[in-house]
């Protein structure tokens, strides 16, 4: 079993602390703006922080004009730079530093990356801004084209020119390309060909002065370039004590990755700051790799990784349990915002909807037949077949719902079946299972047939069996289709009978929507007035209802079988579904992911209509157990998956229709899963 320690720090995941920087200015006042560099470096490495983003020219503050120009000025920056180096030695970051320097007659606008007293480079700004405020061409001479060179700094020969990136030779994944300003403003920013060179973090010095909506457009490009580039990317901008003759700042950070925003600064505050995140390397790396789009990109504008250089140095980063400056959501799936929550569920409930309306018209079915239990997933399935009826104008009674008590229904569960058939006013009718059943399991032989109280999965299974069976034979008889109704947890934990049984359909409405969804969807429906109060307090009846197959009768304590105790709690189940099939990830990190978000209840946020009574926490043990069993039934049941009807693809977090998201062999084995997730969590 691996060392405790080990598994809780952060490095171990292939995870990175970034930092975007907000010193205050002195203006053109270079041994201070060292002084607050070094001071906001120290401030860095004691949080653990592994790169810090400063913003553009901090080593003399950017509005100082022809000052530039100013031979003293030039020489007390080459001081100030040569004192941050200096202090870095026995720092651990990685510091991208904004200074002015001269090379060869002609002064450039440079991001230099410093880390343990060594200058590892130096990379020109490419593209200088001369229009409305802005006048850089006057002072700075331009650094596209400019690769293969090198510079004197410091005291040190140091490579210079925009064909860099800086790579940890022990930490994998953190590969740092450094941009300034102007250059994510081209249309093709200089970072697009340092993150097809291979750096998964990209990085923007920028001074941008601040105007009405300028901050959306920052946090528009950071976002955009993060996901076209699949990177993370770190943007500081200039802040308190810039210069104000002709322009105001408001020192922003902000911190993306995949398009996502981790972080972001408090923006005109007048105290000098570090924006901190934890970046997620593997998570980045994984998303290359099963993106052909951003290869093939590389091989078309000339494989850039042939042109840049790869600039080594050795991070030796802590081992240790620094915590993890990330939000994770609790619920992948759902997003913990209200207004994304409301946009998502919208998106998710109108997909289903347009993709019944279409299957219905192209089968030229005249009825849809629905198995109404009362559970959850059919429920949905029924309110989604209304609304599609609706939409197609067709009446609600073309809708067929059957509801098919057997050994253990409850009478709250079949009332609630038919609550919901009334209130929305589809066709119900009932056919009680039992007798079928009996008969089935006397003619196998058995014990139930025969009066003993033998409840094994045979038992359940003639259940599930008959009911997939009427349905299908329903449909025959009265020219519709069987509207499935499982959903994704179950699919990726093979809770469903196979062929003759809910494995099958003629079309998998919820295959794409994962349980925790679902809820989500109705509550959802409900608070979004998508049908009559009527049909609105059945729908919150059914919510607050236990999640059970009600195959097994109740115990002598009365207590009903219960889906949830069998394959743990479909949050977690849920979580584990999102993190292996959507990104591909190691056991051993799913459980570390899974833990920061789930072992305190009073931490993170929860989704706003999120009951209270069910906002729990689980410890490492707990979720250790259930990802074990997940990772069983996930590969055990993948031949269930083969075999699936269609069903629209809901969720960016994928789909396991093997036309989709998740091909796999239906005889594969769980043991590397397994020996990973044993050997790496404690």
């Amino acid at each position: 079993m691996t060392d405790p320690h080990r598994f809780h720090a952060l490095h171990t995941h292939h995870l990175a602390r970034v930092a975007a920087a907000t010193p205050i200015a002195t203006v053109g006042d270079a041994p201070a703006n060292a002084d607050a560099a070094i001071a906001l470096a120290r401030d860095a490495d004691a949080r653990g922080v592994d790169l810090v983003v400063y913003p553009e020219l901090n080593l003399t503050s950017y509005a100082i004009d022809d000052m530039h120009l100013q031979s003293a000025q030039q020489d007390a920056t080459a001081d100030a730079l040569a004192r941050v180096v200096a202090a870095s030695a026995e720092l651990r970051p990685l510091l991208l530093v904004g200074a002015a320097l001269p090379r060869n007659g002609r002064l450039y606008n440079c991001a230099v990356a410093v880390h343990r007293g060594r200058v590892l480079g130096v990379v020109p700004k490419t593209y200088l801004p001369n229009y409305r405020e802005y006048y850089e061409k006057r002072w700075f001479a331009p650094g596209g084209g400019l690769t293969g060179l090198s510079i004197a700094v410091a005291g040190q020969e140091a490579p210079f020119g925009t064909d860099l990136i800086f790579a940890a030779s022990d930490l994998d994944g953190f590969v740092v390309h450094a941009e300034i300003c102007e250059d994510y403003w081209a249309p093709q920013p200089p970072s697009t060909e340092g993150a097809l060179a291979g750096a998964l973090i990209c990085c923007n010095l920028s001074a941008s002065n601040i105007i009405i909506g300028k901050a959306r457009e920052r946090a528009m490009l950071c976002a955009s370039q993060s996901q076209r580039a699949h990177c993370a990317y770190v943007y500081s901008a200039a802040g308190p004590g810039e210069s104000t003759t002709d322009l105001a700042w408001d020192g922003e950070g902000l911190i993306y990755e995949l398009g996502s925003l981790l972080a972001a600064s408090e923006r005109f505050n007048q105290s000098a700051g570090l924006l901190v995140a934890d970046v997620d390397l593997e998570l980045i790396a994984q998303e290359r790799t099963r993106n052909g789009t951003f290869n093939d990109n590389g091989r078309l504008v000339g494989h850039p990784e042939t042109r840049f250089r790869r600039i080594a140095f050795e991070h030796r980063a802590r081992a240790a349990d620094i915590g993890l400056e990330r939000a994770v959501r609790r619920f992948p799936f759902v997003p913990d915002d209200p207004a994304m929550r409301d946009a998502d569920c919208y998106e998710a409930f109108n997909i289903q909807v347009e993709g019944l309306a279409k299957r219905l018209a192209a089968a030229g079915a005249e009825k849809l037949v629905v198995g109404v239990s009362g559970g959850l997933d059919s429920t949905h399935a029924l309110i989604v077949a209304a609304k599609a009826m609706d939409r197609l104008g067709k009446p609600r009674s073309d809708i067929l719902g059957f509801t098919m008590p057997g050994f253990a229904t409850g009478e709250g569960t079949k009332g609630n079946a038919w609550a919901l058939m009334r209130a929305l006013g589809i066709g119900a009718e009932e056919i009680d299972i039992r007798p079928a059943a009996r008969q089935m399991l006397a003619d196998m032989g058995h014990p139930f047939g025969r009066g003993e109280p033998v409840y094994d999965v045979t038992f359940e299974n003639v259940q599930a069996g008959l009911r997939t069976d009427y349905l299908f034979r329903l449909a025959n008889q009265r020219g519709g289709i069987v509207l499935g109704t499982g959903d994704l947890s179950e699919l990726a934990l093979g809770w469903c009978t196979y062929g003759v049984g809910d494995q099958m359909s003629h079309y998998g409405i919820n295959a794409g929507v994962p349980k925790t969804l679902i809820q989500f969807l109705i509550r959802w429906c409900v608070r979004s007035n998508q049908y009559d109060q009527a049909t609105d307090q059945v729908l919150l009846a059914i919510l607050n209802q236990e999640i059970s197959p009600e195959l097994v009768p109740a115990d002598e304590g009365g207590n009903m079988q219960s889906t949830e105790d069998k394959v743990g709690p479909y949050p977690l189940n849920d979580f584990f579904a999102h993190y292996l099939i959507r990104h591909g990830l190691r056991p051993s990190k799913i459980a570390f992911l899974c833990w920061h978000a789930w072992r305190d209840a009073e931490a993170g946020r929860w989704p706003a209509d999120y009951p209270e009574e069910a906002r729990t926490a689980y410890d490492l043990p707990t979720i250790k157990l259930w990802l074990e069993r997940f990772l069983r039934r996930f590969f055990a049941n993948q031949f269930k998956r083969t075999a699936m009807p269609n069903g629209p693809k809901v969720s960016p977090g994928g789909s396991l229709s093997p036309r989709g998201d998740w091909r796999a062999p239906s005889d594969a084995t769980a043991r590397v899963y397994l020996d990973e997730l044993n050997t790496n969590v404690p």
